[in-house]
């Protein structure tokens, strides 16, 4: 059986795999996220997903690697972890009553074969119409400061949305398990397989 490498160091990708009962281990990448000028979201993630794999391919041979990272993009805008309460609640303002896409690349690097596949998925947000007062409320209880868009959908973030659009819910967490799962077995690891 492949041996399994998640390229993360996000507690929140761990605990989307562990979900699939595989055996893995796990490394932070530790690469510049910067955007390129003119890169668009979907390049931006299928470039930083791929890369972050890339980074461990070479310490783990004989692996499969998952790279994945995501965007939250507003009005054509790519929108970052907040710094600071008062930029959460900002950016949350800003969303009241509107859309946001959230676009997270997903990268597989088989190391046994020299192979890799690169996608990504959309996942769409609605936000229902949200006063001050819920803002200042939910960024004082749940802190989102490390999450791009300011909330966290598998938190108390499920409370400020009206509709969630998109294939795979996980995806808006930050690791399409779909197409994950589609990813491995294609590589030879299927997550139902005898163990």
């Amino acid at each position: 059986m492949p041996r399994l490498v998640l390229a993360s160091s996000s507690r929140y990708r761990r605990q989307l795999l562990d979900r699939l009962e595989l055996p893995y281990a796990w490394e932070s990448p530790d690469i510049d996220e910067t955007p390129r000028p003119g890169e668009s979201p979907r390049a931006l993630v299928h470039r930083l997903s791929l890369a972050k794999a890339e980074r461990l391919a070479e310490a783990w041979p004989d692996h499969l690697i998952i790279g994945s990272d995501q965007v939250a993009v507003f009005e054509d805008e790519v929108l970052g972890k907040p710094e600071d309460e008062a930029a959460a609640r900002a950016q949350l303002a800003r969303f009241s009553g509107r859309r946001v896409s959230f676009l997270t690349g997903l990268a597989l690097i088989d190391t046994r074969r020299g192979s890799h596949r690169v996608c990504h998925e959309r996942f769409d947000v609605l936000f229902r119409s949200l006063d001050e007062d819920e803002i200042a409320r939910y960024v004082a209880r749940e802190r989102p400061l490390d999450s791009a868009g300011s909330f966290r959908m598998e938190g108390l973030g499920i409370a400020l949305f009206e509709r969630l659009e998109g294939d795979d819910p996980n995806a808006l967490i930050g690791l399409p398990l779909i197409r994950l799962c589609e990813l491995l077995r294609e590589a030879g690891l299927d997550p139902l397989g005898e163990r």
